[in-house]
């Protein structure tokens, strides 16, 4: 693991990758823009960072962990040095871990602006629209582990202001996510179905398609090799028969009735016959 050092004067540099010992980090979990604005990991290495769009988001987490007394921060953007196949594979099999065991998560909601936060709507339980229910930060497959691993998770404004956490702002994120609070609260995941848990995941989308099911691996506790190429359907397939490694057969009437949750199982029984 790999962590953003955080200097004076606003500084930081990258640690080498640390393998034990690792000191208390904060962790931000974001939406990614276009690829050509985020920062990478070559970016820091040829200091040209700061000339990026996506450089504010992790200016924002360097100040909120200073503030917060924390010395390091890990952005998935930039500590993974994503052109070494072996590194990036590892990184996606550890993320679940590296999120649990952040001292912070900070949750940078780029299109929530805090002049329209409405504390009547927020903390009030009420279920009328409002720009944090609508976030996009909700319906992104990453975002599911990013949300329920971390025992401190808050969230910001696109202009760093707080929001909450996921304890004050639970009902609301309940009613957006269908999590239930113990879950977002740290009750442990093997309490909950398999059919409980894919449910939590049908209506986020990734990027790539193998990410739908790679996104779940800290969800179901197994690992799998990346294998980038070979289409969701597979990746299901390989996620598939590792869940029942863990968890015994996973039968089509434990899935919920949704066309999503079914058409999970259709597809794998397609491609076994």
């Amino acid at each position: 693991m790999r962590l953003l050092e955080l200097k004076s004067y606003g500084e930081s540099s990258l640690t080498r990758d640390l393998i034990d010992n690792i000191p208390p980090y904060a962790i931000l979990s974001h939406t990614w823009g276009e690829d050509d604005t985020e920062v990478t990991f070559q970016d820091l290495v040829q200091g040209i960072s700061k000339n990026k769009a996506g450089y504010r988001k992790i200016q924002f987490c360097e100040e909120q962990a200073t503030e917060d007394g924390l010395r390091y921060i890990w952005v998935d953007t930039c500590c993974i040095d994503k052109a070494n196949n072996t590194e990036l594979s590892e990184a996606i099999n550890s993320m679940f871990r590296w999120y649990r065991e952040a001292s912070k998560c900070y949750v940078y909601l780029t299109d929530v602006s805090k002049q329209n936060f409405d504390e009547n709507d927020y903390f009030s339980g009420l279920t009328s629209e409002s720009a944090f229910r609508k976030s996009r930060w909700f319906t992104r497959g990453w975002t599911l582990q990013e949300l329920i691993a971390p025992v401190s998770v808050e969230f910001f404004s696109k202009e760093g202001k707080r929001l909450g956490d996921k304890n004050s702002l639970g009902q609301q994120v309940y009613e957006i996510t269908g999590i239930p609070i113990n879950a977002l609260q740290g009750s442990p995941l093997s309490h909950f179905s398999i059919s409980e848990r894919l449910s939590w995941a049908e209506n986020r989308e990734t990027k790539r398609k193998e990410d739908k099911a790679y996104s779940l691996m800290g969800i179901f506790d197994v690992y799998l090799p990346l294998i980038y190429g070979e289409g969701r359907d597979r990746a299901f397939i390989r996620l598939h028969d590792e869940i029942n490694k863990r968890s015994g057969n996973l039968q089509m009437d434990e899935l919920p009735n949704t066309p999503r949750a079914r058409y999970y199982l259709i597809t794998i029984y397609q491609y076994r016959t």
